[in-house]
């Protein structure tokens, strides 16, 4: 019985003591150290520093990206957001509530692999309701942390940098080598060229040019890349394989007369069985003055490797 009675005090104290260091934690400010040393703590120049952004329930705030937005996240049920009809880069936020108290969060990813955080308050009349965000390499600021990451790789490319990807696109717009001079077409006073094929890490580039030497303006509906059969037999149906274009890089959709322009399109890696070739085809909206030219497997193959980038 002495015993029983000795164990009941020791599991007696146990819990009184427990209760004492539950006690004083509570009443302690918190040093942040949630697991008692054993991990590292997260520095600042690990943080990347949010955007303060105020919102309203009887007006809604703009906020314009440099690129296509794929992912947003709202801190509260607060918030509405959503996408501006008929664009891809502009996001709407507003106010579910009015006078909400507590302070939110919202999140975005852009196509280019760009990652933006904002803090976000409610205010009678925010005084910026229209806001235009810079990327990581237009962004001047000298600071010891990040903007916004860049680090974010996005499904379709792979394990290429959605900012590698750019950045070989601006140098190949930027330098403008003609490394192909027999691929083209010239219809109706329009000339289209392919100036060049690249390689780098399982993606091609193509460096196309639009030269319009008539008055009209070209308007583009569209351009698409596909593989087809050279030849085709009678009564039997064409067997076409588009491959969609990852990226683009001045993509216009107007050449003005007398102007001469280029684009950039980043393909998936794919080279050509002996008896398919890829037609390249340029549609003019609303007009006849279509253009298409064929590259072969020769092309493909001969592409022009990427180690060096000269971006200014």
């Amino acid at each position: 019985m002495k015993q029983i009675f000795l164990t009941l005090a020791l599991v007696a104290g146990m819990f009184t003591t427990a209760n004492a260091q539950e006690n004083v934690q509570k009443d302690s400010p918190s040093t942040g150290d949630l697991f008692n040393g054993f991990t590292r703590p997260l520095t600042f120049d690990r943080m990347i520093p949010p955007y303060a952004l105020e919102i309203t329930f009887n007006k809604t705030v703009h906020v314009i990206f440099p690129a296509a937005i794929r992912y947003v996240d709202l801190g509260s049920a607060d918030l509405l957001a959503a996408k501006a009809d008929g664009t891809e880069n502009v996001l709407r936020v507003k106010a579910a509530v009015r006078d909400f108290s507590r302070e939110s969060n919202l999140s975005v990813i852009t196509e280019d692999g760009s990652y933006y955080i904002f803090n976000v308050k409610y205010a009678d009349e925010p005084v910026k309701l229209s806001v235009e965000m810079t990327d990581f390499i237009h962004d001047g600021e000298a600071v010891n942390r990040p903007n916004n990451a860049l680090d974010i790789y996005m499904q379709e490319l792979g394990q290429e940098s959605p900012l590698l990807v750019r950045l070989i696109m601006k140098s190949i717009h930027k330098n403008d080598r003609r490394e192909i001079k027999h691929v083209g077409s010239k219809r109706f006073g329009i000339q289209y060229t392919l100036k060049g094929v690249y390689s780098h890490n399982s993606l091609l580039y193509f460096h196309l040019q639009l030269k319009n030497s008539t008055n009209v303006p070209f308007n583009v509906d569209f351009i698409n890349f596909k593989i087809v059969d050279k030849k085709v037999a009678k009564r039997t149906a064409m067997q076409e394989q588009v491959v969609q274009p990852l990226r683009a890089y001045n993509h216009l959709t107007v050449i003005e007369g007398r102007r001469t322009e280029r684009m950039v399109f980043a393909l998936p890696q794919f080279t050509l069985p002996d008896d398919k070739h890829l037609i390249v085809e340029l549609h003019e909206q609303n007009g006849g003055r279509h253009q298409r030219f064929t590259v072969d497997n020769a092309d493909l193959i001969r592409a022009k490797v990427i180690n060096d980038l000269k971006v200014e």
